[in-house]
């Protein structure tokens, strides 16, 4: 399951940077996670950075977006292979 940011989103910028997989940009009124690239940082940290640093916890899990620890995984393993 990828991540989603929520109307609460109070654009403070301290997100972005701390995706590993550059999953995180400016969207038009707020940021916005590509599910294509979000990994809940699988592969790279035991938890979501974005959600560590977020002050207003608006970056659950997206509920349609459902995947399983290894289907993060292998979608890491891809991403990491193609940079």
């Amino acid at each position: 399951m990828s991540l989603i940011i929520t109307d609460d989103c109070i654009n403070c910028d301290v997100c972005e940077p701390e995706c590993p997989n550059s999953a995180i940009s400016p969207g038009e009124e707020i940021y916005e996670i590509d599910a294509n690239l979000c990994t809940e940082c699988v592969g790279h940290y035991d938890e979501p950075q974005c959600q560590q640093v977020c002050p207003v916890d608006c970056i659950p899990k997206d509920p349609d977006n459902e995947e399983s620890h290894d289907e993060l995984m292998e979608k890491y393993l891809i991403i990491t292979a193609a940079a």
